[in-house]
This record gives C-alpha cells, sequence and structure tokens, in this order.
C-alpha cells in the first residue's frame, strides 16, 4: 500500500510521554513495515469503490502511533499505526483486509475470518471493507475505525498463531482505557455538540419562507431530531430535508398537484457559515401551498418514511461508528405499523 499521507502536527510532550508508556509501538518492525509501502499488491482490494467525502478532523503521530478522527467522529489508526499496535508486519494487516473483503464478497467465512466476523459483530460492524477510505489532498487515505483496531489487537494478542507482547500489553492497556478515549485524549479532540449545525440552520432560516407557503426544511424537521438522537451526525454530508424535498418535488410534477393546489414558488434558502454549501448562498428552494400541508404529511408518512428514507439513510451508513448495523436500525425506525400508528 502507499504510505498515507501524514498532517502531523506538534503535540503535547506530557501526553506523548504518557502515551509512550500506555501504549507500546512496535519499534521494531518499523523498517520492514516502511519497506512494505513499495511492495506491489499491497494497495487495498476493491479499489473501484468510490472514497467517501469525509475530511480528517485532525491526524497526528503520538506515542509511535499514527492516529485521527474523522469528521464525523469517528477515530481510526492508519495502516502503519494499527501495525505499530499490534506488533504485527503491515503485510500481516493487509492479508487480513483483503480475507475480510472476500469473506464479505462470498459470504464464506473461514478459519481467522470467523473470529473477526463474531468479534465485529458484537459492535455492530458489518462493513464490506475493514477500512474507511477517504480522499485526502488528491490521493487516498486508509482509516482503520477504531472498533477494527480493537478486535485487530485482540487477535494478534490472544489468536494468532504467533501472538506477541506488544498485542498483548496494548490490548490490556485499552480494554481499561478504551481505544475511542485514547484517541480523542492523545489528539485534544472534543466532539462538536451535535445540535449546532441543525440549531444554526433553524435560526438562519427562521420566517424565511412567506406567509401562506410551507418548507421542507420545517416539515422535515421531526426527522432530522429523530436522527440526531439516533447518533447520525447532521452537517454537511447529511442533510435529510434535501431528499425529502427532492423526492417530493418529483412526487409534486408527477401528479400535477400545482393544478389542484396552486404554483409552488421560490424562497431564498441560505446555509449556515459553517457549511461549504454556504460559499453559493443564497440556494433557491421550493415553498408550496399551504393548501398541500396535509398531502405532503400524508405522503411522508405514507410513503417517503416506509419506501424512500431507508435508501437514503443506508447510503449514509459509513458516517456512522456502528456503520451498515446503525444504519439498518435507523433505517428501520419508522415501519409501516409505527407510521399507521402516529396517524
Amino acid at each position: 500500500m502507499p504510505d498515507d499521507k501524514k498532517t502531523i502536527e506538534p503535540i503535547d510532550a506530557d501526553f506523548d510521554t504518557v502515551a509512550k508508556a500506555m501504549v507500546t509501538p512496535a519499534t521494531h518492525l518499523s523498517s520492514k513495515s516502511s519497506a512494505l509501502a513499495t511492495i506491489p499488491g499491497q494497495t487495498p482490494a476493491t479499489p473501484k469503490q468510490l472514497p467517501l467525502d469525509l475530511g480528517i478532523e485532525v491526524e497526528r503521530v503520538v506515542g509511535g502511533i499514527e492516529m485521527g478522527v474523522l469528521e464525523n467522529g469517528i477515530p481510526y489508526l492508519t495502516q502503519r499505526g494499527l501495525a505499530e499496535m499490534t506488533g504485527a508486519a503491515r503485510r500481516s494487516i493487509q492479508e487480513l483486509t483483503e480475507e475480510w473483503q472476500e469473506a464479505q464478497a462470498t459470504g464464506v467465512w473461514r478459519g481467522r475470518m470467523q473470529f473477526f466476523r463474531d468479534a465485529l459483530s458484537k459492535s455492530g460492524f458489518d462493513e464490506p471493507r475493514l477500512y474507511i477510505e477517504i480522499n485526502k489532498d488528491g490521493s487516498p487515505h486508509y482509516a482503520y475505525p477504531d472498533v477494527v483496531c480493537m478486535a485487530m489487537v485482540e487477535y494478534f494478542a490472544f489468536e494468532a498463531q504467533r501472538t506477541n507482547e506488544t498485542a498483548l500489553r496494548n490490548f490490556r492497556n485499552l480494554a481499561r482505557y478504551g481505544l475511542q478515549k485514547f484517541i480523542y485524549d492523545a489528539l485534544g479532540y472534543v466532539p462538536e455538540d451535535p445540535w449546532k449545525l441543525f440549531n444554526a440552520r433553524v435560526s438562519l432560516l427562521k420566517d424565511s419562507v412567506p406567509v401562506g407557503y410551507f418548507s421542507i426544511f420545517k416539515e422535515s424537521t421531526g426527522l432530522v431530531v429523530d436522527l440526531i438522537n439516533a447518533g447520525l451526525p447532521v452537517n454537511q454530508y447529511t442533510i435529510p430535508d434535501g431528499s425529502v424535498g427532492g423526492t417530493w418535488g418529483r412526487y409534486w410534477t408527477a401528479n400535477d398537484l400545482a393544478a389542484k393546489y396552486g404554483d409552488r414558488i421560490e424562497y431564498l434558502h441560505y446555509y449556515p457559515s459553517e457549511y461549504p454549501q454556504s460559499a453559493s448562498n443564497p440556494q433557491r428552494a421550493n415553498a408550496y401551498p399551504d393548501h398541500a400541508l396535509a398531502e405532503f404529511r400524508h405522503w411522508f408518512h405514507t410513503t417517503y418514511l416506509p419506501t424512500k428514507y431507508p435508501a437514503y439513510i443506508l447510503k449514509k451508513a459509513s458516517l456512522l461508528p456502528g456503520g451498515v448495523g446503525d444504519a439498518r436500525q435507523l433505517a428501520a425506525m419508522y415501519e409501516p405499523k409505527a407510521i399507521e400508528d402516529s396517524r
């Protein structure tokens, strides 16, 4: 695999000392790990799968371990950092990565993949790849989320044919401290208030729609609140009202609802400055006649939530700490029976 590009920043010396004492990097493998960068075949499998449009909040080397946090709050180790943490060669990490992808593709779980399937399913992890691929500075960047890293450390501590003391010491320390907390503390990362961006949009769009019309944003706030409470980071990568608005707009046109309720109009829609979309403010969004509100709400509860929303949320699976497992739970939030009971 090509070397991961890094954002190396100065770190607090005191914490670095603590980190070195708590987590033991496999420094004896450093030269071998570097050499692997030029070995053919080290690029992760399934390169045709597109990387996420997701950035890195912070990434540093702490105690000899490359680690970071993605913009959605998921802590991770790079492949090099994971090799140091587990006391294993990068080639071994790569082989496990490829075996996982093959097992996911074929549904056949053999040997050590049975351990990883059992270990990761306990955390709700069922992704096709063990890493999250993102685009950094125009190059692919591979981030192994914390749940995968802990499974790797446990494997090399207790399950591998050749276990090692590095993995054993790190597993014992991290089992007490927690890898997520360790990475957060090491990087000085404080998770952002999950309501901050949503509240900013609510404040900015207050009274923006003319009297006599309703906006999709306001009508879908209940859905957004449910998603935030369920753990989905609602930010520039997840704009549920955009999905609702686009789907409703197509329904409006296909059923010629303007003839029944009157024409929709455009209003100026602004994104808060924290959103990259704000660069093209103001956006032009559709507002619909209040006479159509009852039909919209009926469509939203009986058509969008049970048939359109699941596909939308499953596309956001990689933004969730629990991946596809979490996304499937969110997709089942609005079962038809629950929708009927709410009416």
